[in-house]
């Protein structure tokens, strides 16, 4: 079969600086004998592409046909340069010359942007391909919730016109959160549509155990051997919801002695995060360091600490790319999470910590680490090794890209 793919954000590794769940299941389908053309763009704030002066550039990565066209630029992410380009994609799409590439049977459509769902459509009228709706981020469900625009902004409504048409014209809308259906239902008012999820996964085990040095002189002495190491690697903006667990680790530092954190990466909030904990003598901020280095801190750490916003998005579940890396470290994870719980649970890898009406997130979160604490190395080593052994069995990109391409065949066999 002939599978596209167009997404705006998700680039080859060879360009991206995250890991690309869009491309890895392309590899997959390769390798199964299909063939993919893959569609992006240059404009991505999680990719650096070469500079040049040409509008549509193919080349072969990893025996995909890989299309990335020049698209207009943005500084920030939360702007209206970024708006135009979205717009500019959209627009080069329908320059891009297709008389030379192979026919679609397959289109798939992976946000961000969703605009792009308006292309898949015509592909799907043109050349009758089977049209997939893939959602990672619920656009414009997010704005209002993460970035409290008003439900009734003009912009908030005409996304929300694209989400809804792409719900109805796609033959299969894909997610990575487990309930999104769920959403799709409150949007069309009611299940006459095929749903799948398709969730971020993992690279086969040997893939995923590489790991590149850290720079020792970056992180001598960092991590105390006689302590019990707590871990974060991210970003430290507002959508990460990390004021409780700074909080938290300012209150433990007399209480909980045998506890040492460790927080890496970069964002908005750091500098005042490392400012509220300048006299605290348990925890350690370190720089942000290239995404191939992640799992040799990780390895370092004895227990990881990840947090969400209070958001009606988490209630249909999370496929998160930091959950995916904690677990193929194989370390207990502290989850401060509001949600539909998946993934940790199912593994019983770590610890959904979730305040109460009697309790706050740091008090919540001061409970958990009092139980870790209690424990010793070997019963975290357990607990993390249960995620790993989870995450490789389930989650392996092998086993859901077959998963994702018969659930398409099987539904293009009934139409």
């Amino acid at each position: 079969m002939n599978i596209w793919c167009i997404s705006k954000y998700t680039s080859p590794p060879k360009y991206s600086k995250m890991p690309t769940r869009l491309f890895n299941y392309c590899k997959e389908w390769v390798k199964m004998g299909h063939h993919v053309t893959y569609i992006t763009s240059d404009a991505n704030h999680l990719a650096n592409y070469p500079a040049t002066d040409k509008v549509y550039n193919k080349e072969m990565i990893e025996d995909i046909e890989v299309y990335w066209l020049k698209t207009k630029k943005y500084t920030k992410t939360a702007s209206a340069e970024r708006i135009l380009s979205w717009l500019d994609f959209e627009r080069r799409l329908f320059g891009l010359n297709t008389k030379d590439m192979k026919k679609p049977d397959i289109v798939i459509v992976s946000s961000l942007s969703i605009l792009s769902i308006g292309y898949g459509y015509y592909l799907k009228k043109k050349y009758g391909a089977f049209l997939v709706f893939e959602i990672r981020d619920i656009w414009p469900l997010m704005m209002v919730e993460e970035a409290n625009f008003n439900k009734h902004h003009p912009l908030v409504l005409f996304i929300g016109a694209v989400e809804k048409f792409g719900y109805q014209f796609s033959d299969l809308i894909v997610g990575t959160m487990p309930r999104l259906d769920l959403h799709i239902e409150e949007i069309l008012g009611h299940r006459k549509f095929n749903f799948y999820c398709a969730p971020f996964g993992v690279m086969e085990l040997s893939k995923a155990d590489e790991k590149i040095n850290l720079k020792e002189e970056l992180f001598e002495h960092v991590f105390p051997k006689d302590k019990i190491i707590i871990g974060y690697a991210g970003s430290m903006g507002i959508s990460n919801a990390l004021e409780p667990f700074i909080n938290t680790i300012q209150q433990v530092e007399k209480t909980i002695p045998n506890l040492y954190f460790v927080l890496i990466g970069s964002g908005d909030l750091r500098e005042s995060f490392q400012e509220q904990l300048k006299i605290c003598e348990n925890v350690k901020f370190l720089p942000r360091i290239p995404q191939n280095q992640v799992q040799s801190f990780l390895s370092k750490c004895d227990a990881v600490f990840l947090s969400t916003t209070n958001s009606k998005i988490w209630n249909y579940g999370q496929s998160l790319n930091k959950v995916i890396e904690y677990m193929t470290a194989g370390k207990p994870i502290l989850a401060l999470y509001y949600g539909y719980q998946s993934m940790i649970n199912e593994a019983e890898c770590g610890f959904f910590i979730t305040p109460e009406l009697d309790r706050s997130a740091e008090k919540a979160i001061e409970a958990t680490l009092i139980e870790i604490s209690n424990m010793t190395k070997n019963e975290l080593i357990e607990i993390g090794q249960r995620g790993k052994t989870w995450i490789t069995k389930n989650r392996s990109y092998s086993v859901l890209a077959k998963q994702y391409l018969t659930k398409i065949q099987n539904l293009m066999s009934e139409k």
